[in-house]
C-alpha cells in the first residue's frame, strides 16, 4: 500500500460525488487534504475528512473559472497545510444538446470549467512547488470520452474539452519533467457519483443502455477509481507521467 503521510493534496471539484471519494482514499493513506469547491459545503466536508481520518483537513469555495480567486484559494490553503505535492483536479460539468444549437454561454462554460479550470489549478500547484524546488504529482482527471464519442447523447463541448485535458497532462508533464513534477491524466468510463445515480433514476432506459453497452456490466463506482490515483500519488509511480489511465469497464476497448 502507498503511504502518503507527510503528503498534502488538494482536490479540486472534492467537495461530493468521484472528488469526494478521492479526497477520502488520499486521506485515508495519510495525506493532508485541501478541497476547493464552488459548493458551500466544502469546509464540511473538510471537517468530516478530519475527523474520519485523523488528517489535517481545510476547505475553501473558488470557481475553477477565475484564475485568481483559484490561485488565492490555492494560497490559502498552503498556509494553513503547507505546500501541496499532489493535486487531483476533479471539477467538471456537462452539458448535453445537438451541436446546432449549443449556445456560445453553454459551450464557453463547459470549456471554462473542464479545460481552463484544469489549467488554472495545475498552474498554481507547480507554481509553488517550482519556487521551492520541490517534487509532485498532478492528476488531472480526464474522462474516456477524450478518446470516444459517447451515444446516444450529444457532447461535443465535453468530447472537446475532455481530450484537451488529456493532451494538457501530456504536455505539462514534459514542461516540468525535469523539476521533478509528474502529471498523468486519469479517464474513467460511466461512474456513479450521487448526481449520476439521481439522474439513472430519472431516465432508466438510458441506464440500461449505457450499461448493456459496458463488457464489465455494469457501471463504476467512484471507489473504482481511487486506486489508480493513490498510486499515482504515491511514489510507487515515480516513472510515470504524461500518460492516461482508461478506467470504463472496457467500454473503450470495443
Amino acid at each position: 500500500m502507498a503511504q502518503l503521510t507527510g503528503s498534502t493534496a488538494i482536490i479540486t471539484g472534492g467537495g461530493r460525488g468521484i472528488g469526494l471519494a478521492i479526497a477520502q482514499a488520499l486521506a485515508e493513506q495519510g495525506a493532508s487534504i485541501g478541497i476547493v469547491d464552488v459548493l458551500e459545503e466544502s469546509s464540511a466536508a473538510a471537517a468530516h475528512l478530519a475527523e474520519d481520518y485523523s488528517v489535517t483537513a481545510a476547505g475553501v469555495v473558488a470557481d475553477v473559472r477565475d484564475a485568481q480567486a483559484l490561485d488565492q484559494a490555492f494560497s490559502d490553503l498552503f498556509d494553513v497545510l503547507g505546500t501541496a505535492d499532489i493535486l487531483v483536479t476533479s471539477a467538471g460539468i456537462t452539458i448535453w444538446g445537438d451541436s446546432i444549437d449549443v449556445t456560445p454561454e453553454d459551450w464557453q462554460r463547459v470549456l471554462d470549467i473542464n479545460l481552463n479550470g484544469t489549467f488554472y489549478a495545475a498552474q498554481s500547484f507547480a507554481n509553488r512547488l517550482l519556487a521551492e524546488q520541490r517534487t509532485g504529482s498532478a492528476i488531472l482527471v480526464s474522462s474516456m470520452s477524450a478518446q470516444i464519442v459517447n451515444v446516444p447523447q450529444f457532447q461535443a463541448s465535453y468530447h472537446a474539452s475532455k481530450a484537451a485535458v488529456s493532451m494538457l497532462a501530456k504536455s505539462l508533464a514534459v514542461e516540468w519533467a525535469k523539476s521533478g513534477i509528474r502529471v498523468n491524466a486519469l479517464e474513467p468510463g460511466y461512474t456513479l457519483s450521487a448526481m449520476t445515480r439521481e439522474f439513472m433514476d430519472a431516465n432508466p432506459d438510458l441506464a440500461a443502455q449505457w450499461t448493456a453497452m459496458i463488457p464489465a456490466g455494469r457501471m463504476g463506482e467512484p471507489e473504482d477509481l481511487v486506486g489508480a490515483v493513490v498510486y499515482l500519488a504515491s511514489k510507487n509511480s515515480s516513472y510515470m507521467t504524461g500518460q492516461s489511465i482508461v478506467i470504463d469497464g472496457g467500454y473503450t476497448a470495443i
